[in-house]
């Protein structure tokens, strides 16, 4: 299997919501929600960095997919790491995400590697790192 990594999907409760979270709150570019015309197939998709994209689909049609029992989510499973180039843009994003309706979970803060960063919940608590790392290159 090569290392590569495609699309990270969330699971979300509310489409529509989650979508104007992510592009009106963040201002991550979508073309919007298409696929309403299937059932179950609603979804949204965003594009990131180098051909990565992050889909939002409905918790119901992730588990009717996956024909896995929908749960409740466990936060503290796994983080969505942004890396930014300096401390104040720690602080933008942060501001950026809660003035859009996310929940700040720690403020940005120094870390023990010599970086700074902060948390913050989407609005399905989803957790995301807001990190500036001086190790990273972000030009890679």
């Amino acid at each position: 299997m090569q290392p590569r990594i495609s699309v990270v999907t969330l699971a979300v409760n509310d489409l529509e919501k989650a979508v104007a979270f992510y592009r009106d709150g963040l201002g991550l570019p979508t073309q919007g929600i298409i696929g309403k015309e299937f059932e179950y197939g609603a979804v949204a998709f965003f594009d990131l960095q180098n051909g990565l994209k992050l889909a939002l689909w409905p918790r119901t049609s992730l588990a009717h997919d996956t024909q896995l029992k929908p749960n409740e989510p466990a936060v503290t499973d796994f983080t969505l790491g942004h890396n930014v180039a300096s401390k104040a843009e720690v602080d933008a994003v942060m501001e950026q995400a809660k003035s859009a309706g996310a929940t700040i979970v720690k403020s940005a803060q120094n870390t023990f590697y010599g970086g700074y960063a902060g948390y913050f919940q989407d609005l399905d608590q989803h957790l995301w790192e807001i990190v500036y790392n001086p190790a990273f290159d972000l030009n890679d």
